[in-house]
């Protein structure tokens, strides 16, 4: 019965995660974002994000967008710093017509940090990405 099931891979669809001036309270912020660089509109978008490392498991978060527009990006969470020592893990799963696309993007553990900084499609800032 799986085998019937033919979920299609995912392109132009990214997870970053940037450090940000915070105006209101004076600090450098960790955020991860959801990137559509896609020419398609994204529905019922669904991620959850956990963090994870040999002893240690954060709670897990569920996050929901009704649409997430072609060329556009969506801020996800922030992120604390104890966080970043973890291999940090985001489910995304939506849809594009009657097609599910699902796949994880995965942070491995100390690789969020700004030795790591390139580019960000459609954002425009520099930050840690995951394709």
């Amino acid at each position: 019965m799986k085998k019937d099931i033919n979920i299609p891979k995912v392109e132009n669809v990214y997870v970053a995660v940037i450090n940000e001036y915070n105006d209101i309270y004076k600090t450098n912020d960790w955020n991860a974002y959801i990137i559509n660089d896609r020419d398609t509109d994204l529905d019922m978008v669904l991620i959850v994000v956990n963090g994870f490392a040999e002893t240690k498991v954060t709670s897990t978060m569920r996050h929901k967008l009704d649409k997430l527009p072609a060329k556009s990006y969506a801020k996800i969470e922030l992120m604390q710093e104890d966080v970043l020592q973890l291999n940090n893990e985001f489910k995304v799963t939506f849809f594009v017509g009657n097609n599910m696309f699902d796949k994880t993007y995965l942070f491995r553990k100390n690789t969020i940090n700004t030795k790591a900084f390139q580019n960000i499609p459609v954002i425009n800032k520099k930050g840690v990405l995951v394709k």
